[in-house]
């Protein structure tokens, strides 16, 4: 195949924030501008996105499950071997886009911030089983943590993460920050607390950037 013919590479895009900061809202909506932009465009989660992925998530979030720290991270990186393997690399490589809801950053802020695992070995991890692969954009939702709790409360039965105490969420806010200000060309940080539509206006200019660069 000569290089005129070759597929280009498809674009990767992570969701990421605390419990509570809004993603799913948006998720539509990034649905529908790629859509109206005739983008190929995959959509999917973390944990999950995989039978093996969803059982892996099934188990993360129930309440009742016990499982050591270490053995929360590994969970976490067995099930993105799979979902890259299974679904990111494929979609990637034939030129479609890709869209995760949660990604590796999530992993660094949940248990490496909120945990406590020590980022040098979620680095490890990384660097096995991505081996390179990251996404090309990072939109970080961002918002205090009262109004995230203001947000949940009442809506739903809350998952083994968002039950945990006020400190080991402002943990994981401030490891996303930290990521966030080290990588300032992958993350875009949009404020959460603002309208919907101000929002939203803000993730179309952040795609519409992407999209251009062919």
């Amino acid at each position: 195949m000569s290089s005129a013919q070759q597929v280009r590479r498809g674009r990767f895009i992570t969701l990421e924030g605390i419990d509570g900061a809004g993603k799913s809202t948006h998720l539509s909506f990034i649905r529908d501008w790629l859509a109206r932009h005739d983008v190929d465009a995959v959509f999917t989660r973390e944990p999950g996105g995989t039978p093996l992925g969803e059982k892996i998530r099934e188990l993360l979030l129930a309440p009742d499950t016990r499982v050591s720290l270490d053995a929360e991270a590994l969970l976490a990186f067995a099930g993105r071997q799979q979902h890259i393997a299974e679904v990111i690399a494929p979609a990637l490589d034939a030129g479609r886009w890709l869209v995760s809801d949660r990604f590796t950053d999530s992993t660094y802020a949940f248990q490496g911030g909120g945990r406590g695992v020590p980022f040098e070995r979620i680095r490890a991890l990384e660097e096995w089983v991505q081996r390179g692969l990251q996404p090309d954009l990072t939109l970080l939702f961002d918002l205090p943590l009262d109004v995230a709790a203001q947000r949940m409360s009442g809506t739903r039965v809350l998952d083994r993460f968002e039950q945990e105490a006020a400190d080991f969420h402002q943990r994981v806010r401030d490891a996303y920050l930290r990521r966030a200000a080290a990588e300032p060309g992958r993350f875009a940080v949009l404020d959460s607390s603002r309208s919907i539509e101000t929002i939203q206006a803000d993730i179309a200019n952040h795609l519409q950037t992407l999209w251009e660069r062919g």
